[in-house]
């Protein structure tokens, strides 16, 4: 079985749709853009950069992730169990 998954999405394509989400929490947080500056320790214009162009340091994104409270999201980013069978899933679920 190959475990190599397709995915047709561009580096570009999969930064937008992330950056779209983290905006998205920051909104529904009602922080702006200067709020989340200052909380993060971020510059503003990296802020504006990140929204608009997607792009930023890792430094910078986990500042961001942080002053958002997003930091449990990440430790579970590479968590998921993969299954070689339905029966491995229903095994477990027992």
């Amino acid at each position: 079985m190959n475990n190599f998954l397709f995915n047709p999405k561009t580096p570009n394509e999969l930064a937008k749709e992330l950056v779209e989400k983290i905006k998205q929490h920051r909104k529904k947080l009602k922080i702006s853009q200067t709020q989340l500056a200052s909380k993060s320790g971020v510059s503003l214009g990296s802020i504006k950069r990140f929204e608009s162009k997607y792009e930023i340091s890792l430094n910078s994104f986990l500042k961001i992730i942080i002053a958002l409270n997003l930091e449990h999201d990440l430790e579970n980013l590479f968590t998921q169990k993969n299954y070689n069978s339905i029966d491995e899933v229903i095994n477990e679920q027992l």
